[in-house]
């Protein structure tokens, strides 16, 4: 996924998650349960400002909530570079889910299959875009520890991965030959806000 890499990547790089949620970013993340489904998710967003902007080497400095400065350089796939102005307000939000639902049966096919969009700013808008990748995975159950609350599923490439199920409603509903499903998103969305003009200076 080129795109991703170009900007999405590079903010990532610039502002790690670890990181970014020591910072002054905004936190918020949901777990939830039903018979045979879990799924959670966690959202980080931050912000920034346009410190500088070098149209010869596409450096663009931003400045964090907490004061630090970082250099981001953008490739030229990033379209209308030449919209990014000092002053403006960059948005960077980062979210990461991870769903397992239960396969009563054992019919599907045992694949990980893998996807990713992107979507960039049209022209003559201020750069920007939405990156999104998407792993889904089927596993078949070989066993069930329902004394140690484990559960054994093995993948595409054979092998036997154990998870642990400590809900013991949601262990009761797992036995040998039915499946998993496990679905990992992650996306990236980048957006520029116009930034407050400088005050004319008085002659």
């Amino acid at each position: 996924m080129r795109s991703l890499t170009i900007l999405a990547l590079a903010l990532a790089a610039a502002l790690p998650l670890a990181s970014v949620a020591q910072k002054k970013a905004e936190v918020a993340g949901a777990v939830g349960t039903a018979p045979g489904q879990a799924g959670a998710v966690a959202v980080v967003t931050a912000q920034g400002v346009i410190e500088s902007v070098d149209p010869k080497t596409r450096e663009v400095k931003v400045k964090l909530a907490n004061g630090e400065v970082r250099t981001i350089v953008a490739s030229e796939e990033v379209r209308n570079f030449n919209q990014i102005k000092v002053g403006d307000k960059l948005n960077v939000k980062y979210m990461e889910a991870a769903t397992i639902e239960l396969k009563k049966g054992g019919k599907a096919v045992v694949a990980r299959s893998e996807s990713s969009s992107m979507e960039r700013a049209k022209p003559g808008e201020k750069p920007g875009g939405i990156a999104k990748r998407e792993v889904t995975a089927v596993a078949d159950v070989v066993a069930v520890d329902e004394a140690g609350k484990k559960v054994s599923v093995k993948n595409e490439k054979g092998e036997v991965v154990v998870m642990d199920v400590r809900d013991p409603e949601q262990l009761k509903l797992i036995k040998k030959g039915d499946q998993v499903q496990v679905t990992y998103t992650q996306a990236v969305a980048i957006s520029l806000e116009a930034g407050t003009p400088a005050p004319a200076a008085k002659k």
